[in-house]
């Protein structure tokens, strides 16, 4: 694992072990932070995404990589978190319009929060998010308003900032980037695709990804894009 200089400036990641927090990752460690991973095993049926966190902290690199419990089973309501079938063999359109049953209510406002105390622990100004506002326009939580308004609120909410001065920002860096476009900056900043899980509905037994929910068509689709098969769809994960 690469060794974090003891000298950066903290940071915390949220890491999925998805595409897009891989990638996030990789952009946090560039822009010169020392990288705190905080990951959530919240009754995802995809929990196998964690051992994919673990193997992207490793890869990239982390001064710490925490793992926070919660059950959002609780509320249910997402066919992540309930006996709700997930979406398969969508085409495009349909993927961008509406509010798709993937979406868990409030788990980025949720995850957000708790990487504010997180933040606040150890001293940090800075939190990284890999939310996507092209790929995901209809989850209401991935949008740049959204992002705004969480940070807002949370330079209102702690000691660090009231008492400190200390003002926290979020960064959302793939925001507004196709999955191409981010496929693109994580290879060049040597994110290695194949130890990442993106799939909602991967198999029970296997863990194998199913190829044909909406996560892994829009990345099988970029990938092809780019001339180049997607390493998840021939790995053990």
């Amino acid at each position: 694992m690469p060794q974090t200089p003891t000298n950066l400036p903290p940071a915390v990641i949220l890491l999925s072990g998805g595409l897009d927090s891989a990638t996030t990752l990789a952009i946090a460690r560039n822009a010169g932070f020392a990288c705190h991973g905080l990951s959530f095993d919240y009754g995802q049926r995809h929990h196998i995404e964690l051992e994919a966190a673990r193997r992207v902290a490793a890869h990239l690199g982390v001064a710490e990589h925490r793992f926070v419990k919660l059950d959002l089973r609780a509320f249910g309501h997402s066919a992540l978190t309930d006996d709700i079938a997930v979406p398969k063999d969508r085409d495009p359109g349909a993927m961008s319009h509406g509010i798709p049953i993937t979406y868990v209510p409030a788990r980025n406002t949720i995850f957000l929060s708790y990487a504010l105390a997180f933040a606040e622990v150890i001293d940090a100004a800075d939190v990284f998010i890999g939310v996507n506002a092209l790929d995901y326009s209809g989850y209401p939580d991935c949008r740049p308003r959204y992002i705004e308004a969480f940070e807002r609120m949370a330079n209102l909410a702690t000691r660090a900032a009231v008492e400190a001065g200390r003002k926290l920002t979020i960064h959302a860096p793939l925001i507004e980037l196709s999955k191409v476009q981010i496929i693109q900056r994580g290879l060049e900043l040597g994110v290695d695709y194949a130890l990442t899980h993106s799939c909602y509905d991967p198999g029970a037994a296997s863990g194998r990804v199913c190829g044909r929910c909406d996560s892994c068509l829009l990345r099988r689709r970029a990938f092809e894009q780019l001339g180049l098969s997607d390493p998840a769809m021939a790995g053990p994960f």
